[in-house]
């Protein structure tokens, strides 16, 4: 394997382990423990939050297909690596939500789970298919553009993964009565899968949704980013400020 490859494969599997550890960790805080919205809000922030500065260096910690299709839009990731980011994104996802079952199975001595943190609308919540798409699409809109202006030049270095995983707690204060929050497609993918039934039926929405919540926020930011603005100013500089001799 040559070192191009090794790194990209480096990113690629950093990306698994991160989404694993993203639905194991938070979506296992609303499966087993009893700690309400604020306390799984809290999980899926903190773990975001802890990831960005442990993988963060190597694959950028996106973790959720929405923000890899964002950032391929944004100019900011090639077509090949959006690609396989999603690919191992949902793997990690399922890997980590296949654990939770594990766990819930042996808990329950029944191989039919019916929780895992899965998401869903209409009877389950109460939110018609309507309310729901409108709540994932603007909070995920939310939470990528914030992730876009944490990582921007002109933002303070070191901060980006307190703002974005306190962005990510914030969003699923309003989500997790809705729809039990989203906001990442993989993430819903992995529980939807053990589940089964209406999880899976339901499924599209938490694709279909947050992914254009992302590409809003590419289009907005490319509006708003201050680096390019400065960017475009220095090109138009001459290139030599000094005085011809005559």
């Amino acid at each position: 394997m040559s070192m191009t490859n090794n790194m990209e494969f480096k990113k690629y599997l950093a990306e698994l382990l991160g989404t694993f550890i993203l639905v194991f960790a938070a979506c296992g805080t609303a499966t087993f423990a009893n700690v309400g919205g604020l306390g799984v809000s809290l999980a899926f922030g903190l773990s975001v939050l802890v990831l960005i500065y442990t993988i963060g260096s190597i694959s950028g910690c996106h973790i959720n297909p929405a923000v890899s299709i964002s950032m391929l839009v944004a100019g900011k990731m090639n077509v090949k690596d959006t690609i396989f980011y999603i690919v191992f994104q949902c793997i990690g996802a399922t890997m980590g939500a296949g654990v939770l079952y594990l766990i819930m199975v042996d808990r329950f001595g029944s191989t039919t789970i019916s929780n895992l943190a899965q998401n869903a609308y209409g009877s389950t919540t109460g939110y018609s298919l309507l309310a729901a798409a409108i709540a994932e699409i603007v909070c995920t809109f939310i939470f990528v553009l914030v992730i876009h202006g944490s990582l921007s030049k002109k933002a303070p270095k070191g901060f980006a993964g307190i703002s974005i995983g306190l962005s990510l707690t914030l969003v699923h204060l309003v989500l997790i009565p809705i729809t039990n929050a989203s906001v990442n497609p993989a993430r819903s993918l992995g529980p939807a899968i053990f589940v089964g039934g209406t999880a899976l039926q339901q499924l599209w929405l938490f694709w279909v949704a947050p992914i254009i919540g992302g590409l809003l926020a590419a289009v907005v930011w490319k509006m708003l980013d201050p680096s390019k603005e400065q960017a475009d100013i220095e090109n138009k500089k001459p290139d030599n400020l000094q005085c011809n001799p005559t």
